[in-house]
């Protein structure tokens, strides 16, 4: 069986080097996000500024708050599964990448150079990494935390009073960190769409990237949608067990 390319950067000598774009129109983007994926990213968009309305919106909010929260998790759990089971650019193993491997990609960028990979490039991997734990972090505090007036999480009955008052600050705190980070990554969007025009939207949109950055053998032929809709029922059904199972928690005094 032959060795599966490389997701490695693809410089300008690689446009010469097979058939990079098909005449026709629809030929001449191929396949690299697969449908699980950008439906993740939208979807976890949507519920990370729902969480925020909630929230702000007051206690009377706080059940539609948990409710994001939960769909948070889930979309999580789903993410780091389907970096190990999902598509090709889909998977750390081909995306993630070490330090010095960073440090190279950085430096290219500060010398002009021009490196474009099929799916994530080093630095937008680190930002899905930082983004997955931060988020992940926040939305499992929030299942202890409560709101210091009357409303709990629904795992609340786990831990003690002043337990939850911590995870709570930290619930608060991780928050300010991951709108840093998101406003650095939709700046990071910019960048590349402005200066590089690289449409990275539109290929989060519809999963599909000009010929010439992906070369034919790295384009995915499926979403593997049955796996990801499987994925999804399973780790439902997983939170709703441990919600439902958890214990009764006594009213909080403050």
């Amino acid at each position: 069986m032959s060795a599966l390319p490389s997701s490695g950067p693809i410089g300008r000598s690689r446009r010469g080097a097979g058939p990079a774009v098909v005449e026709s129109g629809a030929s001449e983007h191929r396949q690299v996000w697969d449908l699980p994926v950008r439906l993740f990213h939208w979807t976890l968009v949507t519920a990370f500024i729902a969480s925020y309305v909630t929230n702000k919106l007051g206690v009377a909010y706080f059940k539609y708050h948990v409710w994001c929260g939960y769909t948070v998790i889930v979309l999580l759990s789903f993410r780091i599964l389907w970096g190990i089971v999902g598509t090709r650019h889909a998977r750390f193993r081909n995306f993630v990448r070490g330090p010095a491997a960073t440090g190279r990609y950085l430096l290219g960028l500060v010398r002009g150079g021009e490196q474009r990979y099929p799916g994530h490039n080093p630095l937008g991997a680190l930002m899905v990494l930082t983004l997955l734990l931060a988020l992940l972090a926040q939305a499992l505090s929030g299942l202890f935390a409560n709101d210091e007036i009357v409303n709990t999480g629904p795992l609340y009955g786990y831990v003690s009073n002043e337990c939850s008052l911590w995870l709570t600050s930290l619930h608060r705190l991780l928050f300010d960190w991951i709108f840093a980070a998101v406003i650095v990554h939709v700046l990071a969007v910019l960048v590349h769409h402005i200066a590089r025009k690289e449409k990275l939207v539109s290929a989060m949109l519809t999963g599909r990237k000009p010929a010439h950055s992906v070369p034919a053998g790295e384009a995915i032929q499926s979403s593997r949608l049955w796996l990801a809709a499987l994925l999804i029922v399973a780790l439902s059904v997983a939170l709703a067990w441990i919600v439902v199972t958890a214990p009764l928690a006594e009213a909080p005094s403050f």
